[in-house]
């Protein structure tokens, strides 16, 4: 390599979105595929990217049924926040309420694992940096479930 070349680094921007999907008295959450190249094996609430030219709402529905095969009605944003999974990528994640509006669990490839928990399971489920949001937000309260 020549000394003289700076190596050009690619920063990588995206944009996610989270379902906190409410079932009465308890929260889906779903864990990762062991196999998985993020996180693998780690609780998470369902989600995923924004595909270019969609609208919020259309990408969090999309991105809950598949993953989990269920409808949902959306409600608020909760909370957003950013973090860095690698160290030229970084992810702006919008959180948002949703509840339950029909159907069951039917999990894709990315999850191994569903579970609708109450917030004490989800205290012992969930990373740390999500249960860490959720208290800076106050979405226990906001959701009705404090």
């Amino acid at each position: 390599m020549d000394r003289g070349r700076k190596l050009a680094v690619e920063w990588e921007i995206r944009t996610a979105l989270k379902g906190i999907v409410r079932r009465g008295e308890r929260v889906l959450v779903l864990r990762r595929s062991d196999g998985d190249e993020i996180g693998p094996g780690t609780w998470e609430f369902p989600g995923g990217k924004i595909r270019f030219g969609e609208e919020l709402e259309e990408a969090l529905l999309r991105e809950i049924e598949e993953e989990s095969g269920l409808a949902v009605e959306p409600g608020e944003l909760l909370y957003a926040t950013t973090f860095h999974p690698a160290p030229h990528r970084q992810i702006v994640l919008l959180s948002y309420a949703c509840y339950w509006a029909g159907g069951e669990v039917t999990l894709s490839e990315e999850h191994q694992e569903a579970r609708w928990a109450t917030r004490e399971e989800m205290g012992e489920l969930l990373p740390t940096s999500i249960l860490a949001d959720l208290e800076r937000w106050d979405v226990w309260d906001r959701l009705g479930l404090a």
